[in-house]
């Protein structure tokens, strides 16, 4: 009896990489699916042109760091999430910020607050002079020219960023900014570095030449994939993005990410991307992330 051929999943990285075996296994789905996007121009900029990609933002995906649903991207570091690596400093405005918020946190939401500043929880954290600040480290990153260059980032101690709390803290087991920011109201897109509370949306922006010769800037909004950071992503034992488990929120992203949007785009630009996807959510035109299927 001849038997029907089978086609070959392809899964996006190698099958022998943790992330080929987490897709084979059928936790997380394949990065390559079709995807739908929506492009327009930025309402204050001409020259400026938005692209978003639709297919993550009409998803139901919710970070789950901290729950049982995120076993985190090393398996022997469980409890940190995706915080292993430590943040970088996007520019020296995301740098004071980070102060501000340090100085302003209370004592009781950061586990390694008197480790890392050397103030006990009644006493408050005062910068002198030039110093710096302690909860900050000089590293490198590539620059725009591929060639490394000098950059602050939160250090890495015990194997996760020290704004990372352990289970057993009072706060429970996550990021000490994150946790702060959603128990006292506090803006995530102000108090985390940018980096972090730009997760799980990716923004790539890059200039390039119309046809008539006008450079124009276009920013892509999309998926924090695999492959968003870079050729490490396929070696993380587990990822979230594709993972069904984490595509539990009622709402879109486009809702659920309101003000995170708005912080990468504008209010002007975010109202035009969230009247179409209400418009398209009015007429049944979702765009179907492979993860959220359930939701349709």
């Amino acid at each position: 009896m001849n038997r029907p051929k089978t086609k070959p999943v392809y899964l996006g990285f190698p099958a022998t990489s943790p992330a080929g075996i987490s897709i084979a296994s059928g936790r997380e789905k394949a990065p390559d699916f079709p995807r739908e996007w929506f492009e327009f121009t930025d309402p204050n900029d001409p020259e400026h042109v938005f692209s978003i990609d639709l297919t993550w933002l009409e998803s139901h995906y919710a970070c789950q760091f901290g729950t049982e649903r995120c076993p985190g991207i090393d398996s022997n570091n469980p409890d940190v999430g995706c915080c292993g690596h430590g943040a970088y400093m996007a520019d020296e405005q995301d740098r004071d910020q980070l102060a501000d918020a340090v100085s302003r946190m209370p004592a009781t939401y950061w586990q390694r607050r008197e480790e890392v500043t050397g103030r006990t929880p009644s006493e408050e954290i005062v910068l002198e002079g030039d110093e710096l600040e302690p909860w900050l480290m000089w590293d490198e990153l590539d620059g725009d020219d591929g060639e490394p260059e000098p950059a602050l980032k939160t250090p890495v101690v015990e194997g996760a960023c020290i704004f990372a709390n352990r289970a057993g803290w009072e706060t429970g087991a996550g990021c000490a900014l994150h946790q702060w920011a959603l128990a006292e109201g506090e803006d995530l897109t102000v108090v985390k570095p940018e980096v972090c509370w730009q997760l799980p949306l990716r923004r790539y922006e890059d200039y390039e030449e119309r046809p008539d010769g006008v450079e124009i800037l276009r920013t892509q909004i999309g998926e924090y994939d695999r492959r968003g950071w870079g050729n490490g992503g396929e070696d993380f034992d587990w990822y979230c993005s594709t993972d069904p488990a984490c595509h539990n929120n009622p709402e879109p992203m486009w809702k659920s990410q309101k003000n995170e949007l708005i912080a990468l785009m504008g209010e002007d630009a975010y109202a035009i991307l969230a009247k179409h996807c209400a418009k398209r959510a009015a007429a049944g035109l979702v765009s179907v992330h492979p993860a959220s299927e359930r939701w349709v």
